[in-house]
C-alpha cells in the first residue's frame, strides 16, 4: 500500500512539475526537479521524456546525456544503419553542448567496437555506405578527439584510443600498402608531441617504437633528435601549467580556481589559444554542472565564462564559423544572459550582410522575449534592448532601415522601458533606456517635445529618484520652458527624494542662469526650509537608531547575567543622545514648530531608519582595491611606483616593505575598478628589472581552527616553509573574544597555493586546520568574519512566542541558520531574540518584518551589531573597568591589536586591547585589578617589535580615554545618500555619469501631485522622423495605464 501511495505521489508531483514547466520552460531548476521526480517513478518513458525535454530547451551536461546515450544504445538495433545514424546523431548533439571527456570516450569506444564488429563480420549491413570504413573512422575519430585535445591532464584518454586504433590498422595493412598510412601516423604522432599534455613521455616512447618498426634504421637517431626538439616547447608549456592544474585539483575544481587559471593564461604576453580555448570549455562545463546541482553562484559564473570566451575568440581573430558556433552553443547554455545576447547581436552585425543581419538579429531579440528569467532581470533586459536599439539606430543613420525605421526604433525603446518597469518595481535606477531614447529624440530627430513627455512620465514613475527629476528639469530648460522647470523645482524641493541636495543644487544653478534676483532668493529660501525639514527628519531617524542600539546592548547584557542582577537602562532625553550626523539645534527646533512639514517626512523615516544603520557602501574596500608588487629592485622609491600606476586610477596608499630576502610593496587604489588596469603592469620593468604584480588576496591565506595557544611564531613557523611570508594579520578581539583566525600573506600566489596542502591536517585531537585562499568575494565562508551583519535583533516579543514561531516567520526572508531565544528561568521568552541568517542580504531582507504583529504584539527588528557600545552601565561599572585597565605607550608603528594582545597575554590575563595608532598607545583591559597590577609591577621591561613598552595606570578620576565609536560627520550635516555611489554635479547642462546601481524605493508618501509640462508655452517642435505628433507619442507612452 505504501509503494502504491509513493507512486501516486510521484505521479501527482510529475503532473504538477509539467504544468510549471509549460509556463516557464527556461527555468533550469524546474528541469532538474522534473528529472528527479521522473526517476522516482521508475518509469523509463517518463525519465526519457524528462531528459529529452531538458535538452530541447537547455544545453545539458553529461549527467543528462550519458543516461540518454545509454538508453539509446540499449534500445537500438546496432546492425541497423538507421539506428546507427541515430546513435551518432545523439553523440553529436551531446558533444555540441559541453565538453565532456566521458561522453567523448564513450563515443570513441562505440566507434572502435562497431568497426571491429563489422571488420570481423563476413558481410556488412546494406545501407551503411561510408560508415565505419577505415577512412571514415580516421576522419570521425580525429574530429571527436580534437574536441578535448587541449585538456592538459585528460586529453590522453581520448588521443590514446585513436593512436592504438591507427597503429593496429597500420600493423594489419600489407607492407606494400603501408606508405600512406605510415605518413598519416607519423604526422599524428609529431603533431601530438607538439601539444602540451600529461603523458608526453609515453607519447615520445610511442613515436620511438613507431620509428623503429616503420622507418629506416639509419634515420632512427636523427628522427628522434628532431622529435625531441619539437616536443621541448610543449613539455615546457605543460610544466609551466602543472602547478596551476594541481592547484585547480586541490580546490576541487572550484569556479574561482578556473577563473584564476584563465586570468593567468590571458595575462601572458601571447596567450596560447590551444590551451585557453579548452580551459574555457572546462570552466563552462564545471559551472553548468554546479548550476544543475543548484549552486547559487554558478549561473553568474557561467555567464561570465561564456562572455569571456566569446571576447577571447574575437580578439584572437578566429574564423567566423567557429565564433558563430560558439555563440549558438552559448545561447543554449545561458539564454537569460543579456550581455551574451548583446555580444551575439554585434557579431551578427559585423559578420553578415545587412539584410541577413536584420533578420537574424530580430529573430534573436524576439526569442529573448520568451525567456522569462531574462525578462525579470533588469540588468540583462537593459543590455539586450540597448544592443538591439543600437543596431536599429545605425540602420537609420545609414539609410538602410526604410520608411518605418525610426518608428521601429521608437517602438522598440518604449516597449523596452515598459518591460523594465514590469520586471521590477524599482525599475532601472540608472534610467539607461530613458537616457538613450531622450538622446534619440534630441539628436537623431527633432523630437524634443517627445523627450519632455518621456521624462515627465519617468519622473512620475521614479518618484523618489533625483536623477529622473533632474533629467526632467534639464530637458525643460533646453526647450526654454523655464516656468515649467521652475514649477517642477518648487514642487519637488520639499519631497522625500533619494538625494535632495542634487535637486537643490540644480535649482540654484538654474535660477542663477535664468532667474531674476527675486526668483533666486525665493529658491534659496525654499531650499533652506526644505533642508531644515530634511535635517530634522534625519536627526529623528538617527535618534531612533541610537536608541534601538542602546536597547540591543542593554538586553544582550541582561541575557548573560541572572535576571535579578541585570542592569536596567535608564530613560534618556533625546537631546542627550549623540546622533549620526551634526544637525543645527535651532533648525530642529524650528522644524518642530512646523507640524505639517514634520508629519510629511515621518512615514518614510520609519522605513529608512533600519536600512541606513550600516552605510555599507562607505566602507574602505582594501581587499578588492589592493595589488601586491614583488621582485622590486633595491632602493626603489614610492614616486617610481606612483608613476608606473598613475594611468590605472587614483592611488590611495603605497607601502614599500623590505623583507629579509626581497623588496615588495602594496599599492591600494581608491576604486576597485582600477585594479584590472594595474594587473596589466605585471612583467613591466623598473630600473631594468622585471616586476611581478598580482591581486593581494591571491597570495593571502585565511587560516582558522588552529589550537587556542597558537601565536604568531607558531603560524610563521608552520607556514614559512612554503615561501617568504610578507605579513601575518591577526584579528582584534575587542569586540569578540572568541575569534580565532588569521591571514597569512606571502610574496607570491604560488606560495599560497602550495600552503593549501595544510588544509585539513590534524592539529590536535578533534581539530583540523582550515586553510583557504582569502577571496574577498567569499567572506561568507569565513566562520565569524561577518556574523554581526548576518544577524538581526528582534525585540518586543510576546512571552508566548516560541523558537519555532520565529523560524517559521523569518524563513520567508532567507535561510535561517540559528534562532537564539533569550529565556527566563521558567523557559518563557524575555521579549527578545537573535536570528542568524546564511547571508547578509537575507538579514537585511528580514528587516521588512519590523512592526510585524506576532501573537498580538508588534515586534521591532534591527540588525544586530555587537560593536555598538551601551550608553547605560550599572553604577560604578566604568570605574571598575578603569581599575583593571592599563595604558601601554611607545608602540611601534602599525601595531596590530591581536599581536599586542598575544605579547601581553604571556604576562597577564588580557580581556581587551584597543590601539590608538596616532598616539602610539593602547588601552588594555585585563581580567581583574590583580592582573593589571602584575603588568604595572613587572620588574622586567616588555619588548615588542623592537620597542620597549611603557605601561602606566589608566586615569581613574578623569573622563574615559577611549575613542568615540564614530567620528563626527565629514559632511558637516549634509546628507550623502547611500544610493548615490558617485555624486555628479547636478547643475544645468552637466553630464550625469557614474550613477549608482542601488535600487530606488517605488513608494513615496506625501509626494503630492507631479508637475506636468503639457501646458508649456514653448512653440511646438517639428516632429520629423516617423511623422507622429506629440499627442500620438503621449498616447503611445501612456498606453495601457
Amino acid at each position: 500500500m505504501d509503494v502504491e501511495m509513493n507512486e501516486a505521489d510521484s505521479l501527482e508531483a510529475l503532473s504538477g512539475i509539467l504544468e510549471r514547466l509549460t509556463e516557464n520552460p527556461y527555468d533550469i531548476s524546474l528541469h532538474a526537479e522534473h528529472i528527479r521526480i521522473a526517476q522516482s517513478t521508475h518509469m523509463d518513458d517518463q525519465v526519457d521524456s524528462a531528459l529529452e525535454m531538458m535538452t530541447a530547451f537547455w544545453a545539458a551536461g553529461e549527467e543528462v546525456w550519458l543516461p540518454l546515450i545509454q538508453r539509446k544504445l540499449e534500445q537500438s538495433n546496432l546492425e541497423s544503419p538507421e539506428d546507427l545514424r541515430a546513435i551518432l546523431d545523439v553523440f553529436s548533439r551531446a558533444e555540441q553542448d559541453y565538453l565532456s571527456i566521458p561522453i567523448l570516450q564513450k563515443h570513441l569506444q562505440f566507434l572502435v567496437e562497431r568497426y571491429e564488429h563489422f571488420a570481423e563480420s563476413e558481410s556488412k549491413p546494406e545501407g551503411l555506405e561510408e560508415l565505419f570504413t577505415p577512412d571514415w573512422m580516421h576522419d570521425t575519430m580525429t574530429k571527436v578527439v580534437s574536441q578535448g585535445i587541449g585538456h592538459l591532464t585528460k586529453s590522453h584518454l581520448l588521443w590514446d584510443i585513436q593512436r592504438d586504433w591507427e597503429l593496429e590498422r597500420l600493423q594489419n595493412t600489407p607492407a606494400e600498402e603501408r606508405e600512406q598510412l605510415v605518413n598519416i601516423v607519423e604526422a599524428m604522432l609529431l603533431e601530438r608531441l607538439q601539444q602540451p599534455h600529461a603523458n608526453f613521455e609515453e607519447t615520445f616512447q610511442a613515436y620511438s617504437s613507431f620509428t623503429t618498426n616503420y622507418k629506416p634504421q639509419d634515420q632512427y637517431e636523427s628522427l628522434l633528435v628532431k622529435a625531441s626538439k619539437m616536443r621541448a616547447r610543449s613539455v615546457k608549456g605543460f610544466h609551466l601549467r602543472e602547478e596551476l592544474e594541481a592547484s585547480l585539483e586541490r580546490s576541487n575544481f572550484s569556479l574561482e580556481g578556473y577563473a584564476y587559471y584563465i586570468a593567468a593564461e590571458r595575462r601572458r604576453k601571447t596567450p596560447d589559444i590551444f590551451v585557453v580555448k579548452t580551459l574555457y570549455e572546462r570552466a563552462i562545463t564545471e559551472a553548468a554542472r554546479r548550476r544543475f546541482a543548484g549552486e547559487s553562484n554558478a549561473e553568474e559564473a557561467l555567464r561570465s565564462f561564456w562572455t569571456g570566451y566569446a571576447d577571447f575568440l574575437r580578439t584572437q581573430d578566429v574564423e567566423g564559423e567557429q565564433l558563430l558556433l560558439t555563440f549558438r552553443r552559448g545561447l543554449r547554455s545561458v539564454p537569460a544572459s543579456g550581455e551574451f545576447i548583446a555580444r551575439y547581436m554585434r557579431f551578427l552585425e559585423r559578420s553578415m550582410e545587412s539584410d541577413e543581419a536584420v533578420t537574424e538579429i530580430r529573430a534573436v531579440y524576439d526569442k529573448s522575449q520568451s525567456v522569462a528569467p531574462l525578462q525579470s532581470d533588469v540588468e540583462q533586459l537593459v543590455a539586450t534592448v540597448l544592443a538591439r536599439a543600437a543596431f536599429e539606430k545605425r540602420l537609420v543613420e545609414a539609410g538602410k532601415s526604410g520608411e518605418q525605421g525610426f518608428d521601429t526604433l521608437v517602438e522598440l525603446l518604449m516597449d523596452g522601458i515598459a518591460r523594465v518597469r514590469k520586471a521590477s518595481k524599482a525599475g532601472d535606477p540608472r534610467l539607461r533606456l530613458e537616457k538613450y531614447f531622450s538622446a534619440i529624440c534630441t539628436d537623431l530627430a527633432d523630437l524634443q517635445a517627445n523627450a519632455v513627455v518621456l521624462w515627465e512620465d519617468a519622473a512620475k514613475h521614479y518618484k523618489t529618484s533625483y536623477l529622473a527629476w533632474t533629467s526632467y528639469t534639464d530637458v525643460l530648460t533646453k526647450q526654454h520652458m523655464y516656468e515649467d522647470a521652475r514649477k517642477v523645482f518648487r514642487d519637488i524641493a520639499m519631497k522625500n527624494l533619494d538625494w535632495p541636495e542634487a535637486i537643490w543644487e540644480a535649482w540654484i544653478s538654474f535660477e542663477q542662469l535664468y532667474g531674476t534676483v527675486e526668483e533666486l532668493e525665493d529658491a534659496l529660501d525654499r531650499i533652506e526650509r526644505a533642508q531644515t525639514q530634511v535635517n530634522a527628519r534625519r536627526a529623528k531617524e538617527a535618534e531612533k537608531a541610537q536608541l534601538a542600539a542602546a536597547q540591543l546592548i542593554a538586553e544582550t547584557q541582561a541575557s548573560t547575567v541572572p535576571v535579578a542582577e541585570a542592569p536596567v537602562p535608564a530613560q534618556t532625553e533625546p537631546a542627550s543622545q549623540p546622533t549620526a550626523m551634526d544637525v543645527d539645534s535651532a533648525s530642529v527646533t524650528e522644524a518642530g514648530s512646523k507640524r505639517k512639514a514634520e508629519d510629511e517626512g515621518s512615514p518614510e523615516s520609519s522605513k529608512k531608519a533600519r536600512v541606513e544603520e550600516q552605510p555599507v557602501k562607505l566602507k574602505r574596500d582594501r581587499e578588492n582595491c589592493t595589488v601586491f608588487v614583488a621582485d622590486l629592485p633595491a632602493g626603489v622609491q614610492e614616486d617610481e611606483l606612483a608613476t608606473l600606476f598613475k594611468d590605472c586610477g587614483t592611488v590611495r596608499e603605497i607601502k614599500i616593505t623590505q623583507l629579509p630576502n626581497s623588496l615588495v610593496a602594496t599599492v591600494e587604489f581608491m576604486e576597485r575598478d582600477s585594479v584590472p588596469a594595474a594587473l596589466t603592469k605585471d612583467k613591466k620593468r623598473i630600473r631594468g628589472q622585471e616586476i611581478a604584480v598580482h591581486l593581494a588576496w591571491r597570495s593571502t591565506l585565511y587560516v582558522t581552527n588552529f589550537p587556542e595557544n597558537a601565536d604568531d611564531t607558531f603560524i610563521r613557523t608552520l607556514f614559512g616553509k612554503y615561501g617568504e611570508i610578507f605579513d601575518v594579520r591577526w584579528p582584534s578581539k575587542k569586540f569578540k573574544s572568541t575569534r580565532r583566525f588569521c591571514y597569512v600573506q606571502y610574496t607570491s600566489p604560488a606560495s599560497a597555493e602550495a600552503a593549501l596542502e595544510l588544509n585539513g591536517i590534524d592539529m590536535e585531537e578533534g581539530r583540523k586546520l582550515s586553510v583557504y585562499i582569502s577571496n574577498p568575494e567569499r567572506k561568507k565562508e569565513r566562520t565569524d568574519s561577518d556574523a554581526n551583519e548576518r544577524e538581526v535583533y528582534v525585540a518586543g516579543l510576546s512571552k508566548l512566542v516560541t523558537k519555532e514561531d520565529l523560524e517559521n516567520l523569518f524563513k520567508t526572508y532567507g535561510n535561517v541558520k540559528d534562532v537564539r531565544m533569550i529565556l527566563d528561568d521558567k523557559g518563557k521568552s524575555k521579549g527578545f531574540a537573535f536570528v542568524e541568517f546564511e547571508s547578509e542580504q537575507e538579514a537585511r531582507a528580514a528587516l521588512a518584518a519590523n512592526n510585524h504583529e506576532l501573537k498580538k504584539r508588534r515586534m521591532a527588528v534591527t540588525l544586530a551589531d555587537s560593536r555598538v557600545r551601551p550608553k547605560n552601565k550599572a553604577p560604578g561599572y566604568r570605574e571598575e573597568v578603569r581599575n583593571r585597565s592599563v595604558r601601554v605607550r611607545n608602540l611601534p608603528p602599525g601595531t596590530q591589536e591581536g599581536l599586542l594582545q598575544q605579547a601581553l597575554e604571556k604576562h597577564a590575563k588580557v580581556k581587551r586591547v584597543e590601539v590608538f595608532a596616532d598616539l602610539a598607545e593602547a588601552e588594555v583591559e585585563l581580567e581583574s585589578a590583580a592582573e593589571a597590577g602584575k603588568l604595572l609591577l613587572k620588574p622586567d621591561s616588555i619588548e615588542f617589535n623592537g620597542k620597549t613598552l611603557q605601561i602606566v595606570a589608566e586615569n581613574t578620576t578623569g573622563p574615559p580615554t577611549s575613542r568615540p565609536i564614530a567620528p563626527p560627520s565629514a559632511t558637516a550635516g549634509l546628507f550623502v545618500p547611500r544610493n548615490a555611489v558617485s555624486r555628479p554635479r547636478a547643475g544645468l547642462g552637466s553630464k550625469q555619469r557614474g550613477l549608482g546601481t542601488a535600487q530606488i524605493a517605488s513608494h513615496t508618501s506625501g509626494s503630492g501631485s507631479n508637475p506636468s509640462a503639457s501646458g508649456s508655452s514653448a512653440s511646438p517642435a517639428n516632429n520629423g522622423g516617423g511623422g507622429k505628433g506629440q499627442d500620438d507619442f503621449r498616447k503611445m507612452l501612456l498606453g495601457g495605464k
